[in-house]
């Protein structure tokens, strides 16, 4: 957003397309003429415009950096000469230094919880912060669902390059990090301003170059040309190029093959999906940082609950820490199933007896053919009686039918597991919630 000036009572800003003029003024209108009133008296009115700096006539002076990636081709008409900016490290940044995209400064190679799943794209991202085109390593490809950390890391290459963490002086080194819809929103704006040249050597100009979501470039064939054009001009020139997406090089099937193969010539690394480790430990950490106390059994049930997203994940807990702050309450496995009712509801699913005997025989750390076996050792005999228990209360199934699944035992023997572990449970507290954990973790 730039500001064009004041005339009489009127404030004027300017916006590059008619979808962020007309976003803004529903979102922002009555807030931007508020604020323009509080700071001076005479404005009665703020006039939103579209349109280049040049084309209204005035000078642009920065207000702020707002994040157009919706802004896509709405308006050709209306689109202003691309500007890719360039972040160069200093021992002061400049003050209008800054990336294409915006960079999270929670996004850190510190902050960054390194386990299996990510261990080995975690080592190449910090190779190439350390030494940016190295052999091997140019381009490096990461790749992974949605959720398992690409952008941290990217930002974190970053934030590395341009923030070392080491202190320590380096060479000036340019980085521009944009997603692969910019990329393409900012070629079809240079076609139509007519300076695709001045593009290309922008881009081509940088140190590195790192697009996110390169999968978006799917089907847009124009853009993944120059994409290719451009790859080839800075590897060939020695610079690093970083990349990711939801999957790897050769399953991108609706890119050109020359994409493809170029891509999967470097490094190519992928995140996993989580592991319930990584889930407690990413937990831990953030609820570490948040500093309000949240008990191990809660983000134990979250992390069995929540296995698919990181992002996910942290928003449950993040909403967790809110409502114990806002209303003054701890956090209990209670209250956790009454403010994230939606998101487990969303992650519910038909519980089995074999999905029972398995998260018990995992939680107790005996075999899963302990279940059925005719071994009465109390170390087995107690996991079984619970998953037993479990059965009864979480699925519609007959007694009989639950002894089938535990080696064709009596029904009478199954009442006798769920009136003992009930029994246990008002008696011994620590018994009860590690059976109300299990109970929660698996109910529909």
């Amino acid at each position: 957003m730039t500001l064009l000036g004041m005339d009489g009572d009127e404030i004027t800003v300017r916006l590059p397309t008619r979808f962020l003029r007309d976003w803004v003024r529903t979102h922002y209108g009555d807030r931007l003429s508020a604020l323009w009133m509080a700071e001076n008296s005479a404005v009665r009115r703020v006039e939103i415009r579209v349109g280049s700096s040049v084309q209204m006539g005035a000078v642009a002076s920065p207000l702020t950096v707002t994040d157009d990636s919706d802004a896509v081709m709405t308006d050709a008409e209306t689109l202003t000469e691309p500007k890719l900016a360039r972040v160069d490290i200093r021992n002061e940044a400049k003050p209008d230094d800054r990336n294409d995209a915006p960079l999270d400064n929670r996004f850190t190679f510190d902050s960054f919880i390194v386990g299996k799943p990510n261990e080995f794209a975690y080592a190449c991202a910090r190779r190439v912060a350390e030494k940016p085109a190295s052999q091997g390593f140019n381009p490096l490809f990461l790749y992974g669902g949605v959720g398992l950390g690409k952008t941290h890391l990217m930002h974190a290459i970053a934030w590395e390059l341009t923030h070392p963490s080491d202190g320590e002086a380096r060479k000036p080194i340019s980085v521009a990090y944009m997603s692969a819809e910019k990329f393409m929103y900012r070629f079809i704006a240079a076609i139509r301003s007519k300076s695709t040249m001045e593009f290309k050597e922008q881009l081509r100009s940088v140190d590195v170059l790192m697009v996110d979501d390169l999968q978006f470039l799917i089907g847009k064939d124009a853009t993944q040309e120059e994409f290719f054009h451009t790859f080839n001009a800075l590897v060939d020139a020695g610079k690093q190029i970083v990349v990711s997406s939801d999957k790897s090089p050769s399953d991108l099937s609706g890119l050109e093959d020359r994409v493809r193969t170029r891509l999967g010539c470097g490094m190519v690394a992928d995140l996993h999906a989580t592991t319930f480790e990584l889930r407690m430990s990413i937990l831990e950490a953030k609820a570490t940082r948040a500093g309000v106390p949240v008990p191990h059994k809660v983000m134990e049930f979250l992390s069995h609950k929540i296995t698919s997203n990181i992002r996910e994940l942290e928003g449950a807990l993040n909403r967790l820490i809110a409502h114990a702050n806002l209303f003054g309450r701890n956090v209990t496995l209670e209250a956790t199933q009454e403010v994230l009712h939606d998101i487990l509801k969303a992650h519910d699913r038909r519980v089995t007896i074999e999905e029972i005997q398995r998260r018990v025989a995992e939680h107790y750390n005996i075999r899963l053919t302990d279940m059925s076996s005719a071994r009465r050792a109390r170390a087995v005999a107690r996991p079984r009686q619970v998953a037993m228990y479990l059965a009864k209360q979480l699925t519609s199934r007959s007694l009989p039918e639950i002894g089938r699944k535990f080696g064709n035992r009596d029904h009478t023997t199954v009442m006798h597991a769920v009136s003992r572990v009930a029994e246990l449970m008002e008696r011994d507290s620590s018994f009860g919630e590690d059976v109300e954990l299990l109970r929660r973790m698996l109910e529909n």
